[in-house]
C-alpha cells in the first residue's frame, strides 16, 4: 500500500470496478508503488493521414504532441509512471516512442488529479512543454472498455491562459480494451479538429507488464529523467 489511490480509480469512482480486470490492472499504478508500466506493440495505423496538413503539423513536431508522419504496422513502446507532480497532485505520465522507418517520434503527456473545484477531475497536460491542457471525460462501456473524450482545452503561453474556442479546439476520442481472443491490449484514438478534420489517429495492440524501479527510485515524487517534461504547469 502506498497511501495513494490510482488517479483513474478516483476519476471513475464506482465505475472503475466495471472495467475489464485487465484494464483495472493497467490503470492501477499509484505514486510510490515502486513499479512502472511498459507496453510494447504495433500500431495498425498511426499519424496524420492528410498529406496537405503534414507540413503544418511539422512546425509543431518539437512539442512531442503531434507529428507529421503516417504509417501502418509501426512498432511503438509506452512507459507509464505514476507519481506526484511538483505541486503535490497525483499524476500519471505517459511517454510513447513511435518507431517510424525514417525517425522516432516521442508523444508525451501527464494526467493529473485536480481537486481545486471540490470535485475531483482529471486534466491532461500534453507535450514536452505541457502548454496544452484538456479536461478528460471518462466512461466505461457495457463491455468494460474505457472511453475518454477530451473536453474544453486551454493553451498556456507564458503568463497567458487562452481558452480555445470550439472552432479551433481539437477533440480526442479514445477507447482502450482487453481483447481476450488475442490475449493483449488494444487502443484506438482519433483527434478531430472542426476545420481540418482528422489530424491524428493511432490504433493498434500491445502487451503490457510492470517493472520495478531501481532501488531507491520508487518514491512518490520520482519520475525518470527521460519522462520529465521541459516545464511543469500547475494551472488548469
Amino acid at each position: 500500500m502506498t497511501g495513494y489511490e490510482p488517479i483513474y480509480q478516483l476519476g471513475l469512482g464506482k465505475d472503475f470496478s466495471r472495467l475489464q480486470p485487465e484494464l483495472q490492472e493497467y490503470f492501477s499504478l499509484a505514486p510510490g508503488s515502486g513499479r512502472y508500466g511498459v507496453g510494447e506493440g504495433v500500431f495498425d495505423v498511426v499519424g496524420c493521414r492528410q498529406r496537405w496538413l503534414r507540413p503544418l503539423i511539422r512546425l509543431a513536431s518539437g512539442e512531442q504532441a503531434f507529428f507529421p508522419e503516417y504509417g501502418e504496422g509501426i512498432s511503438f513502446r509506452i512507459e507509464n509512471h505514476a507519481h506526484l507532480d511538483p505541486f503535490g497532485r497525483p499524476s500519471l505520465t505517459a511517454r510513447r516512442e513511435i518507431f517510424f522507418p525514417e525517425t522516432t517520434r516521442v508523444f508525451s503527456d501527464t494526467t493529473s488529479l485536480d481537486s481545486s473545484t471540490g470535485t475531483p477531475r482529471l486534466v491532461d497536460y500534453v507535450g514536452r512543454y505541457r502548454r496544452l491542457v484538456t479536461d478528460l471525460n471518462l466512461s466505461v462501456t457495457p463491455e468494460g472498455r474505457l472511453r475518454g473524450i477530451s473536453e474544453v482545452s486551454r493553451l498556456f503561453l507564458g503568463p497567458l491562459r487562452i481558452p480555445l474556442p470550439g472552432i479551433l479546439d481539437a477533440k480526442a476520442y479514445a477507447e482502450q480494451w482487453w481483447e481476450p481472443a488475442e490475449g493483449r491490449h488494444r487502443i484506438q484514438v482519433k483527434v478531430i479538429q472542426p476545420q481540418f478534420g482528422l489530424v491524428l489517429v493511432y490504433a493498434g495492440h500491445f502487451d503490457y507488464r510492470l517493472e520495478p524501479y531501481p532501488a531507491g527510485a520508487g518514491t512518490p515524487g520520482h519520475l525518470p529523467a527521460p519522462a520529465l517534461p521541459t516545464r511543469w504547469e500547475r494551472r488548469v
